[in-house]
């Protein structure tokens, strides 16, 4: 009898499989498509109006950003080569997204995504589409990396950023408040 062979270092722990996950997520939403951004013309003029509008702020949207309109999740350059279980997470928080433009269709997601209150600067609808995306990033995160990286400063920072900063047009900039909500959603998953 040969002994077991050793586990593959490289295999994939399927509860954060994220091919597994985004075959679910089509299960669950049909009609669910996911475009490369740097195949996709309308990615690269969102990319080009979100350089101009942030004043140069937001330039990473080709390269770092995972965006979802109505059933389409766009995938930045590079998406294949990251870590499988941080793209489990990023799906996770997309997935958020898909349920919100399923929940109020694509007119009524648009319009609270961009309107209320100013579309650059202070936009409490974006806000907070964003943050019920962001709460479950930090589920996810401490699902797939344990407690301790749901609570990493390095993420409460990030996430900080995304609201105060131009990557997400200013949406939210008081970053006491973004605080309290992370402190909110930590209290409930680590």
């Amino acid at each position: 009898m040969s002994a077991p062979a050793p586990p593959d270092p490289d295999a994939v722990d399927p509860r954060f499989d994220p091919d597994r996950y985004l075959e679910a997520l089509r299960a669950e939403l049909p009609g669910l498509r996911v475009v490369e951004k740097e195949r996709d013309g309308f990615s690269r003029a969102i990319d080009l109006a979100l350089k101009l509008v942030t004043f140069g702020a937001q330039r990473h949207y080709m390269s770092r950003y995972v965006t979802t309109i109505g059933r389409t999740i766009y995938l930045p350059r590079g998406w294949a080569e990251r870590d499988p279980r941080m793209r489990w997470c990023t799906l996770r928080h997309e997935a958020v997204h898909l349920r919100q433009f399923r929940r109020w269709g694509l007119v009524g997601t648009a319009l609270l995504y961009l309107v209320p209150i100013l579309p650059m600067g202070l936009a409490w609808g974006r806000a907070r589409i964003e943050w019920e995306a962001y709460a479950e990033t930090f589920r996810a995160t401490a699902e797939a990396f344990g407690p301790a990286a749901a609570r990493d400063p390095a993420l409460r920072a990030h996430v900080v950023r995304q609201f105060t900063s131009g990557a997400y047009g200013w949406m939210w900039p008081f970053p006491a408040q973004v605080h309290r909500w992370i402190d909110a959603i930590l209290d409930e998953v680590a």
